[in-house]
């Protein structure tokens, strides 16, 4: 039976089979998924967001050392546990994404990544890195705003991992971990504060260069905002007797669009 409301294209599997795609069905990242295998593409579209986002808000958790959670966690076990547990979530994505291809040797050999970040934790930096980097292109600066804290203040849980039981280290609180994260993120530098420990030195670096970004990200929106409000004003006080570039612009635009409709018109007649 026809349906003319659906649309179905075809994938070859081989030389003498196709499979319906539905058209619904988008097409996932080419580095992660297979041509033409829209049950993965599917999986791979309902996961790599939540997958990401368990990524981003766990990074204090797979970057700091066990054996510095040894000696700053009261509970050490419920570290190791979340550390299982994660390993296990991303362990069951790669198993899935692995069965739903065709060639599944194949796959599993040519993804490392999605190896790696069952075996070693710190591999995940590169999904909420991907993460930070999809909100950027999409232009939507609130759901950067709010990755970027997230990301903050797992630096910060960073930052109070590794110096807090360092000899002569400051921040040995998590309350004055987030104070001097927020002062380093907003580039005021006090200098009450610092870290001492190389991982913590590393782990501020990416602090200020968040902060830059983000402040730099959040000025070009404002200034885009101003724009646009300028020329929406602009388009407002325009009148049909506008003499302006945009507003002889305008009456072209207007005369063309009327051209080519009574062209169409007197063609449709014939």
């Amino acid at each position: 039976m026809h349906c003319p409301d659906v649309v179905w294209e075809t994938a070859r599997v081989s030389d003498s089979t196709a499979v319906p795609i539905p058209p619904d069905v988008e097409s996932a990242d080419p580095s992660e998924s297979e041509p033409d295998n829209p049950r993965l593409d599917r999986w791979i579209n309902k996961t790599t967001l939540p997958l990401d986002l368990i990524a981003l808000c766990t990074i204090w958790l797979t970057v700091v050392p066990l054996g510095t959670i040894h000696r700053v966690a009261g509970h050490p076990m419920l570290w190791y546990v979340g550390r299982i547990v994660i390993a296990v979530i991303y362990g069951a994505d790669m198993a899935v994404r692995t069965y739903l291809s065709r060639h599944r040797l194949r796959y599993f050999t040519h993804h490392p990544i999605g190896v790696l970040a069952v075996i070693l934790p710190v591999v995940r930096l590169i999904f909420s890195l991907r993460l930070l980097r999809a909100m950027f292109k999409r232009g939507n600066t609130i759901h950067f705003v709010i990755v970027s804290i997230v990301l903050l203040f797992n630096l910060v849980v960073i930052v109070w991992g590794f110096e807090r039981t360092a000899s002569g280290a400051n921040i040995t609180s998590i309350g004055i971990a987030v104070w001097w994260g927020c002062v380093t993120v907003f580039t005021v530098g006090y200098g009450d504060y610092y870290p001492i420990t190389t991982p913590g030195r590393i782990a501020a670096v990416g602090i200020m260069l968040l902060g830059l970004t983000t402040a730099a990200v959040i000025t070009a929106q404002i200034a885009s905002s101003f724009m646009d409000q300028a020329q929406s004003r602009r388009n407002a006080a325009s009148g049909p007797d506008d003499d302006s570039t945009d507003g002889r612009i305008r009456r072209i635009e207007e005369m063309l669009t009327t051209h080519f409709e009574q062209t169409d018109a007197s063609k449709d007649q014939t």
